[in-house]
């Protein structure tokens, strides 16, 4: 099975040779990496030209800076990265952030599972980060969750998808629609990524108007909105931190701002928040 890797990049000549190595050390070796300078003002151009000039697996797109539009720009990024190759030639399309270090047998093992089991839409590692001198699992979603840095998708799936959709919450979205067409996601624990930029701080907090914007750009009704809301003052302890939440959700609303998922599609992400709600907390 043959890989098309595409990596957004932005400012990250400090960490991108860490992730570009990896993908050189692969005991699988049938892939093509696309990196995308998204803008950079640092050296990240010349990290990439010693790849691009040595190794005919890698090329490079330059983009424009572009204003910062949290999900939307990552994922505009990959799209001009796609659109430069002609995916017929490809069995699985990557979606890897630029700070990750994957360990020699990730394609390989990726790529067995793929093979050897059709049902498989999407599949992964998990996430480790650096803290106290080593390395610990991040914990920022559960384990049967493919994180949106390191996301290899089964062609047919990605395209099934529609690809991915420039919102946040575009790496929620592609798990529930690939689930309503019946793909499976499958998280493999064994392959440890190590994401090198975050060094011990707590990056899972995020204020109020994040998880406002994200309730609605992933196409959450109200009700399933306050229960989310409710859960995240939970974990910061403060009743104020809810009614932010909503008061970001509700503005979003009232402006009417664009989502990226049909009627259909939000339905189906309803229904299945609504089913893990059930499992969850009711025991339905």
């Amino acid at each position: 099975m043959r890989f098309l890797i595409i990596i957004p990049a932005h400012n990250e000549e400090g960490n991108l040779s860490f992730t570009l190595d990896s993908l050189q050390q692969q005991s699988f070796k049938d892939f093509q990496t696309v990196v995308v300078n998204d803008g950079s003002t640092d050296g990240t151009a010349e990290i990439i030209r010693k790849y691009t000039e040595n190794d005919s697996r890698f090329e490079t797109v330059n983009l424009q800076k572009s204003a910062h539009q949290p999900g939307s720009k990552v994922v505009s990024a990959f799209k001009n990265g796609l659109k430069t190759q002609n995916t017929d030639e490809f069995d699985i399309i990557c979606k890897f952030d630029a700070d990750i270090i994957l360990p020699g047998n990730y394609l390989e093992t990726v790529g067995d599972a793929f093979k050897n089991n059709p049902e498989y839409g999407l599949v992964g590692g998990l996430l480790y980060v650096e803290k106290d001198g080593g390395w610990v699992y991040e914990g920022n979603s559960n384990k049967h969750h493919v994180r949106g840095p390191m996301k290899a998708y089964r062609k047919e799936s990605f395209v099934q998808i529609g690809g991915l959709r420039e919102t946040l919450g575009w790496d929620n979205i592609d798990s529930i629609l690939l689930e309503n067409l019946g793909w499976k996601e499958v998280v493999i624990p064994e392959l440890q990524v190590k994401l090198i930029k975050v060094k011990g701080a707590d990056y899972t907090i995020r204020p109020a108007d994040y998880y406002g914007r994200y309730f609605y750009f992933l196409g959450l009704n109200r009700f399933l909105t306050y229960i989310a809301s409710s859960k995240e003052a939970a974990k910061s302890r403060s009743v104020s931190f809810f009614f932010k939440i909503i008061k970001a959700y509700e503005a979003c609303k009232t402006a009417k701002l664009e989502l990226k998922i049909s009627k259909e599609e939000q339905k189906a992400i309803n229904d299945k928040r609504w089913a893990m709600l059930k499992k969850k907390w009711l025991k339905i």
